[in-house]
Protein backbone atom coordinates (compact mmCIF):
# COMPACT_ATOMS: atom_id res chain seq x y z
CA UNK A 1 0.00 0.00 0.00
CA UNK A 2 3.04 2.47 1.10
CA UNK A 3 4.22 2.04 -2.45
CA UNK A 4 1.44 2.77 -4.44
CA UNK A 5 0.70 5.91 -2.21
CA UNK A 6 4.61 6.99 -2.98
CA UNK A 7 3.69 6.24 -6.89
CA UNK A 8 0.58 8.23 -6.48
CA UNK A 9 2.67 11.11 -4.92
CA UNK A 10 5.61 10.97 -7.71
CA UNK A 11 3.29 10.34 -10.50
CA UNK A 12 1.38 13.48 -9.15
CA UNK A 13 3.70 15.81 -9.17
CA UNK A 14 5.44 14.57 -12.47
CA UNK A 15 2.27 15.73 -13.75
CA UNK A 16 1.13 18.94 -11.84
CA UNK A 17 4.77 20.38 -11.90
CA UNK A 18 5.09 20.82 -15.55
CA UNK A 19 5.75 24.32 -16.68
CA UNK A 20 2.00 25.28 -17.97
CA UNK A 21 0.23 28.51 -18.09
CA UNK A 22 -1.50 27.45 -14.26
CA UNK A 23 2.04 26.88 -12.91
CA UNK A 24 2.85 30.05 -14.34
CA UNK A 25 -0.07 31.72 -12.83
CA UNK A 26 0.42 30.45 -9.86
CA UNK A 27 3.97 31.44 -9.95
CA UNK A 28 3.66 34.71 -11.03
CA UNK A 29 0.89 35.86 -8.34
CA UNK A 30 3.16 34.38 -5.48
CA UNK A 31 6.01 36.04 -6.93
CA UNK A 32 3.98 39.54 -6.45
CA UNK A 33 2.39 37.81 -3.08
CA UNK A 34 -1.08 38.39 -4.54
CA UNK A 35 -4.23 36.73 -3.67
CA UNK A 36 -2.19 33.91 -3.46
CA UNK A 37 -4.07 31.78 -0.53
CA UNK A 38 -7.63 31.47 -2.95
CA UNK A 39 -5.62 30.89 -6.11
CA UNK A 40 -3.77 27.78 -4.58
CA UNK A 41 -7.13 26.65 -2.99
CA UNK A 42 -8.72 26.54 -6.65
CA UNK A 43 -6.09 24.82 -7.91
CA UNK A 44 -6.06 22.31 -5.25
CA UNK A 45 -10.02 21.92 -5.32
CA UNK A 46 -9.86 21.44 -8.51
CA UNK A 47 -7.72 18.67 -8.44
CA UNK A 48 -9.37 16.97 -5.79
CA UNK A 49 -13.01 16.76 -8.17
CA UNK A 50 -10.98 15.68 -11.00
CA UNK A 51 -8.65 12.72 -9.96
CA UNK A 52 -11.39 11.81 -7.56
CA UNK A 53 -14.12 11.78 -10.50
CA UNK A 54 -10.97 9.99 -12.69
CA UNK A 55 -10.28 7.38 -10.10
CA UNK A 56 -14.23 6.52 -9.25
CA UNK A 57 -15.41 6.96 -12.83
CA UNK A 58 -12.71 5.28 -14.15
CA UNK A 59 -13.50 2.47 -12.19
CA UNK A 60 -17.54 2.40 -12.95
CA UNK A 61 -16.18 2.02 -16.54
CA UNK A 62 -14.44 -0.83 -16.23
CA UNK A 63 -16.83 -2.52 -14.56
CA UNK A 64 -19.01 -2.18 -17.20
CA UNK A 65 -16.48 -2.88 -20.05
CA UNK A 66 -12.93 -4.30 -18.85
CA UNK A 67 -11.67 -4.08 -22.21
CA UNK A 68 -10.98 -0.34 -21.75
CA UNK A 69 -8.17 -0.87 -19.17
CA UNK A 70 -5.61 -1.94 -22.29
CA UNK A 71 -6.59 0.04 -24.69
CA UNK A 72 -6.46 3.23 -22.01
CA UNK A 73 -2.87 1.74 -20.42
CA UNK A 74 -1.53 1.96 -24.22
CA UNK A 75 -3.04 5.53 -25.20
CA UNK A 76 -1.77 6.25 -21.99
CA UNK A 77 1.52 4.95 -21.66
CA UNK A 78 2.00 6.80 -25.27
CA UNK A 79 0.91 9.74 -24.00
CA UNK A 80 3.25 9.85 -20.99
CA UNK A 81 5.83 9.39 -23.38
CA UNK A 82 5.04 12.14 -25.59
CA UNK A 83 4.80 14.60 -22.12
CA UNK A 84 8.00 12.91 -21.22
CA UNK A 85 9.73 14.39 -24.51
CA UNK A 86 8.33 17.43 -24.63
CA UNK A 87 9.51 18.22 -21.08
CA UNK A 88 13.04 17.17 -22.82
CA UNK A 89 12.55 19.36 -25.26
CA UNK A 90 11.44 22.38 -22.63
CA UNK A 91 14.96 20.98 -21.16
CA UNK A 92 16.99 21.49 -24.32
CA UNK A 93 16.03 24.82 -24.54
CA UNK A 94 14.83 26.06 -21.31
CA UNK A 95 13.12 29.90 -20.76
CA UNK A 96 12.95 31.73 -17.40
CA UNK A 97 9.32 33.25 -16.21
CA UNK A 98 9.40 36.65 -15.51
CA UNK A 99 6.50 38.24 -13.46
CA UNK A 100 5.30 40.96 -15.49
CA UNK A 101 3.70 44.15 -13.64
CA UNK A 102 0.05 45.44 -13.75
CA UNK A 103 -2.92 46.28 -11.35
CA UNK A 104 -3.94 44.86 -8.72
CA UNK A 105 -6.33 42.07 -8.76
CA UNK A 106 -9.23 41.25 -7.21
CA UNK A 107 -9.85 38.67 -5.30
CA UNK A 108 -13.12 37.38 -7.78
CA UNK A 109 -11.00 37.93 -10.50
CA UNK A 110 -8.19 35.76 -9.41
CA UNK A 111 -10.11 32.98 -8.68
CA UNK A 112 -11.97 33.22 -12.53
CA UNK A 113 -8.92 33.41 -14.04
CA UNK A 114 -7.74 30.32 -11.61
CA UNK A 115 -11.02 28.31 -13.26
CA UNK A 116 -10.17 29.43 -16.31
CA UNK A 117 -6.48 28.16 -16.62
CA UNK A 118 -7.35 25.41 -14.75
CA UNK A 119 -10.89 23.86 -16.22
CA UNK A 120 -10.73 25.65 -19.85
CA UNK A 121 -7.14 23.60 -20.14
CA UNK A 122 -7.73 20.22 -21.65
CA UNK A 123 -4.64 19.03 -20.81
CA UNK A 124 -5.93 19.26 -17.35
CA UNK A 125 -8.60 16.46 -18.11
CA UNK A 126 -6.05 14.05 -19.84
CA UNK A 127 -3.66 14.52 -16.78
CA UNK A 128 -6.47 14.30 -13.99
CA UNK A 129 -9.00 12.40 -14.91
CA UNK A 130 -8.03 10.07 -18.21
CA UNK A 131 -4.39 9.40 -16.87
CA UNK A 132 -4.26 9.71 -13.24
CA UNK A 133 -7.47 7.57 -13.13
CA UNK A 134 -5.97 4.82 -16.03
CA UNK A 135 -2.96 4.89 -13.50
CA UNK A 136 -4.97 4.38 -10.49
CA UNK A 137 -7.13 1.69 -11.88
CA UNK A 138 -4.09 -0.19 -12.91
CA UNK A 139 -3.56 -1.16 -8.93
CA UNK A 140 -7.58 -2.61 -8.86
CA UNK A 141 -8.98 -2.09 -5.40
CA UNK A 142 -6.37 -0.55 -4.21
CA UNK A 143 -6.25 2.40 -6.60
CA UNK A 144 -7.60 4.76 -3.97
CA UNK A 145 -4.11 4.75 -2.18
CA UNK A 146 -2.52 5.89 -5.79
CA UNK A 147 -5.88 8.78 -5.55
CA UNK A 148 -4.56 9.75 -1.81
CA UNK A 149 -0.53 10.09 -3.00
CA UNK A 150 -1.79 11.88 -6.63
CA UNK A 151 -3.94 14.74 -3.88
CA UNK A 152 -1.42 14.59 -1.56
CA UNK A 153 1.28 16.12 -4.23
CA UNK A 154 -1.38 18.40 -4.92
CA UNK A 155 -1.77 19.54 -1.76
CA UNK A 156 2.43 19.89 -1.51
CA UNK A 157 2.76 21.41 -4.66
CA UNK A 158 0.57 24.03 -5.05
CA UNK A 159 1.02 25.90 -1.51
CA UNK A 160 5.11 25.54 -1.90
CA UNK A 161 4.53 27.24 -5.45
CA UNK A 162 2.36 29.67 -4.17
CA UNK A 163 4.09 30.97 -0.87
CA UNK A 164 7.21 29.97 -2.06
CA UNK A 165 7.85 32.09 -5.35
CA UNK A 166 9.34 35.03 -3.27
CA UNK A 167 12.28 32.83 -2.15
CA UNK A 168 12.06 31.08 -5.60
CA UNK A 169 12.31 34.33 -7.30
CA UNK A 170 15.61 34.44 -7.84
CA UNK A 171 16.28 31.02 -9.13
CA UNK A 172 13.31 30.82 -11.42
CA UNK A 173 14.18 33.69 -13.24
CA UNK A 174 17.29 31.40 -14.60
CA UNK A 175 16.48 29.10 -17.29
CA UNK A 176 18.89 26.45 -15.87
CA UNK A 177 16.46 25.90 -13.11
CA UNK A 178 14.00 25.19 -15.72
CA UNK A 179 16.05 23.09 -17.30
CA UNK A 180 16.73 20.61 -14.23
CA UNK A 181 13.13 20.77 -13.06
CA UNK A 182 12.12 19.65 -16.67
CA UNK A 183 14.93 16.91 -16.90
CA UNK A 184 13.51 15.30 -14.09
CA UNK A 185 9.83 15.37 -15.45
CA UNK A 186 11.26 13.72 -18.37
CA UNK A 187 12.44 10.49 -17.13
CA UNK A 188 9.63 10.48 -14.83
CA UNK A 189 7.01 10.48 -17.22
CA UNK A 190 9.15 7.80 -19.41
CA UNK A 191 9.35 5.86 -17.35
CA UNK A 192 5.45 5.30 -16.28
CA UNK A 193 4.78 5.56 -19.75
CA UNK A 194 7.12 2.30 -20.47
CA UNK A 195 5.21 0.74 -17.17
CA UNK A 196 1.57 1.28 -18.71
CA UNK A 197 2.50 -0.19 -22.14
CA UNK A 198 4.74 -3.14 -20.48
CA UNK A 199 1.73 -3.68 -17.74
Amino acid sequence: MLSIFVTGVVTGFALIVAVGAQNAFVLRQGIRGERVLPIILVCMLSDVLAITVGVAGFGVVLERWPAVLPMAQIGGGLYLLAFGVQSAMRAWRPAALTADSGSTMTVRRAVLLTLALTWLNPHFYLDAILMLGTVANSFGDQRWWFCAGALTASAIWFPTLGFGARALRGVFARPSAWRVLDSGIAVVMAGLGIGLLAH
